[in-house]
Order: structure tokens, then sequence, then C-alpha cells
């Protein structure tokens, strides 16, 4: 299958079946508001690294993680009863995705997390798309995830920890709350034996893009959540 040059101007992408096997779909374009908003809705996102052109992916198969799936371990749940950690949201989102991207290249796993991609996901954040979920000890942040919310569907995009449990107890934290909501479909992207111990699973594309698009059929409505959105008391451990 072709790969498609994206026109700078025009917020057009190509159908998701033209994606090659591995889920690449378009290179170029540029990552403003408008383009980034119009590419989650349907099911694409943009993942390259540094000195790269922009390349949007679509994969076959996909990662969710439904909320009413999570799989809580028994000594997960052991720390959510200790509260060790305090969950906060929209407090330090260009900490977290800094730290998401410094995590990776300290590991020497490289990062798609450019600082181009920086600028954009704080402005999408900026303007209540996006958003943080904090883990916070003794007053530090030591871990969080980010991700974009619209519609019913809350789009992960990384997370990080610098203390055990910091970031699951952030992801159980936001889980909890997508269900709260009554959302029912939160997209992992690509498959991770981390996000399988958690309760994620992968679906055939046209699966998830048939879910995408009725969870898309809501209003969505971008707004910053309050510093304590997020009431882990609530969750039944």
């Amino acid at each position: 299958m072709p790969i498609y040059q994206l026109l700078e101007d025009v917020f057009l992408f190509p159908p998701p079946s033209h994606a090659e096997p591995e889920g690449l779909l378009a290179v170029g374009g540029d990552l403003s508001t408008e383009r980034l908003l119009c590419a989650y809705e349907q099911g694409i996102f943009p993942w390259y690294e540094e000195g790269q052109p922009i390349l949007w992916w679509t994969p076959d198969p996909r990662m969710i993680l439904e909320p009413t799936r999570l799989k809580v371990s028994r000594s997960l749940r052991k720390v959510l009863r200790k509260k060790t950690f305090q969950i906060k949201t929209d407090t330090a989102f260009a900490h977290v995705i800094r730290a998401c991207a410094q995590v990776r290249l300290r590991d020497k796993k490289g990062t798609w997390i450019t600082p181009e991609m920086e600028k954009s996901y704080i402005r999408l954040h900026e303007l209540g798309y996006a958003h943080s979920v904090e883990s916070w000890y003794d007053g530090n942040l030591v871990g969080g995830l980010y991700g974009i919310f619209m519609g019913k569907c809350f789009f992960g995009e990384s997370m990080f920890t610098e203390k055990t449990d910091a970031s699951k107890i952030a992801f159980v934290s936001l889980v909890e709350q997508m269900k709260n909501w009554g959302v029912d479909l939160i997209d992992c992207q690509v498959s991770s034996m981390h996000l399988k111990s958690l309760g994620a699973h992968e679906v055939k594309r046209e699966e998830f893009l048939r879910r995408l698009q009725a969870a898309m059929r809501f209003p969505t409505k971008p707004q910053k959540w309050t510093e304590n959105q997020f009431d882990l008391l609530q969750f039944q451990t």
C-alpha cells in the first residue's frame, strides 16, 4: 500500500484500511491542534522520533481497556488501602510529559516525545483536551500518565514512574473515574505486557474504529480537571 503525504493546509487522512501492515498510514503534515484532534477522532496518532518526519499510525490489532475489565492485583490493592500516594489531576501536565520522555531516554529506549510533541500536547492541555493523572509522595511527583479525552474515549499516551506502583495507582485512578463517567473505551494504542496485566486486550482495528465512532457521538467538553478530580477513596479495595 502507498503511504500518503499529508498536505500542509488540509486536515485529510487516508482511510485506515490503507495503512501498511505495521499500522503506518501517513507521513508529514504538522502537529497543530486541529490536525491532532482530527486524527484522534479517527483512531490515528503521531509516533516518530527526533529527526524523522511526522509519522501517523493506526495499528491493527489495537490495544484497548474497558474500565469494567480492570484487573487489580492483590499486592496493588494493599497499596491502595495504605493510601501511599496522593492522586492529583492536571496540576503538573508539562512535568508529566517531560518525565515520560526523560525516563525513556534514561533507559535508552528512545522516545517519540520530541520537543515539538511536548509543545503541541501542552497546548492541547491548555485548551482542555489533554490531561494528566499524577501520583504524589511526600510532596514530590513520583509517577503519572497523560492522554487526551474526547467524547467518551480516553486516549492514553504515556506514563512514567519513579517509585514502585506510582504509575499503576495513577492508572487505576483514571480507569475508575472513567467508569464513574460512563466511559467504556480507553485506547492503549499498542500491546504491552504491563497493560495486559491490568486488563487491557487487543481487538481488530475494525472493531476499535466501530467502538470509537460510537464514543465520538458524545459531545467533547474541553475543560481542565480539578486538582482532586479523582477521589481514590471511592475505589472499592
